[in-house]
């Protein structure tokens, strides 16, 4: 085999190998894309499944603050990177899709980009590709962060938001939400300290990511009053009709066989009573 042969045969071995340069989408197609990587790409999303931010009841605080961080960074105004952490089910992951829905109505170049916690080894090819279009700006929303004791996803993360020679974009901030405030277990915090070397180093390697969020919102179990709340205002927004008795004897009834009470188990139940009262939420 000539030499010119075997060379040809290798740079085709490795433009195999290789990643395939992700192509730019088309940006106004749509306000919200999911990265998919290994072939890097932008997927257009057609259709967002959230609720209206005015329908998340029991978080206000919560509410305001990201609304508010949101409209900066939709202005072109510095804007912090926010940690989501709290009790399940109580409506971080629907803040977020409901705070870029509310902003993208009157900001059109504000999207979201969705990326998938195993994808993270690939956020630096992401953000290359959302730094070229700077006309936009981007919500980067990595939803249900967390890490366990071998997984050294995290670095990829920390170099991204604070640290890396070329850093953030300024049309990136980055929402995450987790259940776990420092994004790892306390149990694998405990063994750092008791097993390393230096306590101290170790447990500070393993929680600096969670430093590097500008803001922290809390998240915490409603109580009944609330749980109702939200059940009624689903009720309203829907034009499901029921008294106020039979929705909280039924409510009720359906948080003790769901063993918790949470936003998440309120529409569970208000879908069923939407379903038997035959009204469709689409």
């Amino acid at each position: 085999m000539k030499k010119s042969e075997s060379l040809a045969r290798i740079a085709r071995a490795l433009e195999r190998i290789a990643p395939v340069p992700a192509e730019a989408p088309d940006f106004d197609a749509a306000t919200a894309f999911v990265w998919h990587a290994d072939p890097d790409k932008l997927v257009p999303v057609a259709h967002v499944s959230r609720v209206d931010v005015d329908l998340l009841l029991g978080i206000g605080r919560a509410r305001d603050t990201l609304m508010e961080n949101s409209l900066q960074f939709a202005k072109g105004l510095p804007a912090n990177n926010a940690l989501l952490w709290g009790a399940r089910g109580m409506g971080k992951s629907s803040l977020v899709k409901a705070v870029h829905g509310a902003l993208s109505a009157e900001f059109p170049g504000l999207k979201i980009v969705e990326i998938q916690r195993e994808d993270l080894p690939t956020i630096g090819r992401c953000l290359a590709l959302l730094r070229e279009a700077p006309q936009s700006r981007f919500i980067l929303f990595c939803d249900d962060l967390s890490f366990s004791h071998d997984d050294a996803h995290y670095k990829s993360l920390k170099a991204v938001l604070d640290g890396g020679i070329e850093g953030r974009p300024d049309n990136v901030v980055l929402y995450a939400t987790s259940n776990r405030r420092h994004l790892m277990p306390r149990d694998m915090i405990e063994n750092e300290r008791s097993s390393a070397i230096n306590p101290s180093e170790a447990v500070e390697e393993k929680v600096s990511l969670s430093d590097r969020f500008g803001l922290w919102l809390g998240f915490h179990p409603c109580d009944q009053d609330e749980y109702l709340a939200m059940i009624r205002g689903y009720c309203d927004a829907y034009g499901v009709e029921i008294d106020d008795e039979t929705l909280r004897a039924e409510a009720i009834e359906w948080q003790a066989t769901r063993g918790s009470r949470s936003g998440r188990v309120a529409w569970q139940y208000f879908t069923d009573l939407a379903g038997r009262r035959g009204v469709s939420l689409s």
